[in-house]
C-alpha cells in the first residue's frame, strides 16, 4: 500500500475505490500507535482517581457502644472502617507511561521486523526463480548449442548434470531453506502476539498420579 503508484496504468486495481480504501487503512495503522500509548495509561489513571475519590468520601459515622453507658459509645468514622483506599498500592502515572511506550516501541518495531520475515520469503522466491533460470541457460543451452550426433550424447550426460543439480540445489536446498523460514516465521513472528509461556505445567493424564497424590500438589 506504501510503494503502489495510483498514477501508472499499467497497475490494475484489483477492485473499485481500492485507493480508499488502502489509504484509510494506513490512517487507521497510524492512528493506532497514540491509541495504545496513551488509552491504557490514562484509563488506568482514571480508574485510580475513581478508587481514591470513593475510598475517601466520608459517609458518616457508625455508632459503636464500647462501654455501659451511651456516653462512652465511639463514633467511628467511615474512612476508619474503610482503610483499604489507604492500603493500596499508589499508582505511578509516569512509570505507567514509560512501561506503555516500551511496549508500544516493541510492537511497532515487531510489526517492521514481521513484515521484513514475511518479505524474506518472497525474496526466496524470486531467488528460486532466477537459480532455474541460471541452471537452464547455463547449463540446457550448453547441449543444445551443438547439433550434431555429438550434441545428442553431450546432452545426455549435461542432462543428468541438469538433473542432479534440479534436484540437489532447487528443490532440497531451496526446500529446506523455505521449511526453515516458515518455522521460523511461526515460532517467532506468529507466536510472539499471544504466546507468552505462563501458564500452567502440563502434567499428562494418569491413574497412578492420581492414586498418588501426585496432581494435587
Amino acid at each position: 500500500m506504501f510503494v503502489f503508484n495510483y498514477e501508472d496504468i499499467h497497475n490494475s486495481m484489483l477492485y473499485s475505490g481500492q485507493k480508499g480504501v488502502q489509504c484509510f487503512l494506513v490512517v487507521v495503522a497510524l492512528l493506532c500507535v497514540p491509541w495504545m500509548l496513551l488509552f491504557k495509561p490514562l484509563v488506568l489513571r482514571h480508574q485510580y482517581l475513581r478508587r481514591k475519590h470513593l475510598g475517601t468520601v466520608n459517609f458518616g459515622g457508625i455508632r459503636v457502644g464500647n462501654g455501659p453507658t451511651e456516653e462512652d459509645a465511639e463514633i467511628i468514622q467511615h474512612d476508619q472502617l474503610s482503610t483499604h483506599s489507604e492500603d493500596a498500592e499508589e499508582f505511578d502515572f509516569g512509570d505507567t507511561m514509560v512501561h506503555q511506550a516500551i511496549h508500544t516501541i516493541e510492537y511497532c518495531l515487531g510489526c517492521i521486523s514481521n513484515t521484513a520475515s514475511y518479505l524474506r520469503l518472497w525474496a526466496l522466491s524470486l531467488a528460486h526463480a532466477q537459480l532455474s533460470e541460471v541452471l537452464w541457460t547455463m547449463v540446457i543451452h550448453m547441449g543444445l548449442k551443438v547439433k550434431s550426433l555429438a550434441g545428442s550424447l553431450a546432452l545426455f550426460f549435461i542432462f543428468i548434470a541438469f538433473a542432479t543439480l534440479t534436484v540437489a540445489i532447487l528443490l532440497i536446498m531451496e526446500g529446506l531453506s523455505a521449511f526453515l523460514h516458515a518455522l521460523r516465521l511461526h515460532w517467532v513472528e506468529f507466536q510472539n502476539k499471544f504466546y507468552s509461556g505462563t501458564g500452567f505445567k502440563f502434567l499428562p493424564f494418569s491413574f497412578e498420579h492420581i492414586l498418588e497424590g501426585k496432581l494435587d500438589e
